[in-house]
């Protein structure tokens, strides 16, 4: 797609992400750091923290493919608009939580929260709406890298809020979701007016001659042809796998992290800078990545970040009493999730038919997230029992099943 009207359509859409994704990623950044605590402090208990943080998790995946099936519909702006809003929402719920002490309140927060999420997972794709096909991984590591600046320093909001609960009255807590809620708003009306002409419906429009392969209706036909299209395709049921089992493991062990270094004298602004190196890793090295992609195939890429997660599974199960030490094993967990996630995210768009996308897409998140849910929601019973040691180390697994399809299916290391 050369034509200037696609040309300046990309290059408007590349700016509103760009935007959104700093904003967006700023707004929700609190929830793994803040949010945990506020949810310990609610509930009153590890598991009641899990659940809590789980909750994000599970709004993420609730939301994925109705986004997904919205995008389909009615383009891209509608679609990231909204999910942006249910963050915005949620973030509201959050401070009137901390204020009435009610877990409901906290519960549906964190769901809202996971608009923000899932939201933020979409817009990766949006990416490459446009995008030249040797420069697709390229253009979703760009949008990945970006919020890299608004999700390192979210953990930390923390710090301005409380001022601002000083000054409003809230309590101890609150004040990050406060800020968090307005940036979210804002974040939702730059996109809502920024994606103009919609890159999605813009792009089908000019491949739809072109394209080869069913456009999926949105709804369980869709979804159920999605499936279908993955089981079809090895290197797409590897790229699934992969998305998924990387998630998994990081938002396991993410989610009590911030509960294990509380318990070992861990202060706010401590736990802050440990998940923001954390978002670090997950999102500083992605144009890295995904140039890697692109280079030398993404299945290549796949296998390294393999090692990256098993690197990050011995640390963390050896490590484990030193904060220090920890730190380190969270930032090494969120850089095996983005040398995974970019190149498994581009070879899953690149192994079903254009039109099929969207709602193959949406299925991926919505896996990604409903697995990576159950995961969460098991890390605080798991901690309470056998301890962070354990935990980092039943995290590492992950890499198995994928190996093991290598191996098994011998998808082409080319990617």
């Amino acid at each position: 797609m050369h034509l200037p009207e696609v040309a300046d359509a990309r290059r408007r859409t590349t700016t509103t992400l760009l935007a959104a994704q700093v904003l967006g990623s700023l707004g929700i950044g609190a929830a793994p750091s803040v949010g945990v605590l506020l949810a310990e402090s609610v509930a009153g208990s590890e598991t009641w923290a899990g659940i809590a943080r789980a909750a994000t998790t599970v709004g993420a995946a609730l939301l994925a493919l109705p986004l997904a099936s919205l995008a389909a519909r009615h383009g891209r702006a509608r679609s990231l608009a909204l999910g942006w809003s249910l963050a915005a929402a949620g973030a509201g719920l959050l401070v009137l939580a901390a204020v009435t002490v009610s877990v409901p309140l906290l519960v549906l927060g964190m769901l809202g929260m996971g608009g923000g999420a899932a939201t933020q997972l979409r817009a990766r794709f949006a990416a490459t709406d446009l995008a030249e096909p040797d420069r697709r991984a390229r253009s979703l590591a760009l949008v990945v890298w970006v919020g890299t600046l608004g999700a390192v320093a979210g953990p930390n909001l923390g710090v301005p809020g409380a001022p601002v609960e000083a000054w409003a009255g809230l309590p101890p807590l609150a004040g990050a979701f406060a800020i968090g809620g307005v940036l979210l708003a804002v974040t939702a009306v730059v996109v809502r007016v920024g994606l103009r002409p919609d890159p999605l419906l813009l792009a089908q429009r000019h491949v739809a001659a072109a394209a080869v392969g069913p456009r999926l209706a949105p709804g369980r036909a869709g979804l159920s042809e999605a499936l279908g299209l993955v089981r079809a395709s090895p290197p797409a049921r590897l790229a699934l796998l992969s998305l998924v089992l990387a998630h998994v493991s990081m938002v396991s062990v993410m989610t009590m992290t911030p509960v294990h270094l509380s318990h070992q004298g861990g202060t706010i602004t401590f736990i802050g800078l440990t998940i923001s190196l954390h978002v670090l890793g997950m999102f500083a090295f992605a144009p890295v990545v995904g140039a890697a992609a692109d280079r030398y195939g993404q299945v290549p890429v796949i296998i390294a970040g393999q090692g990256v997660l098993a690197a990050a599974a011995v640390v963390g199960a050896t490590g484990a009493g030193s904060p220090t030490v920890v730190a380190v094993a969270l930032t090494l967990l969120g850089l095996g999730w983005s040398v995974v996630t970019v190149p498994a995210s581009a070879l899953l768009s690149e192994s079903v038919p254009a039109p099929a996308r969207p709602l193959v897409q949406g299925l991926g998140d919505t896996a990604m997230n409903a697995a990576a849910a159950l995961g969460a929601i098991a890390s605080g019973p798991l901690m309470a029992l056998l301890g962070f040691p354990m935990l980092a180390a039943l995290a590492g697994l992950v890499v198995v099943p994928v190996l093991w399809q290598l191996l098994r299916r011998r998808v082409a290391v080319t990617g």
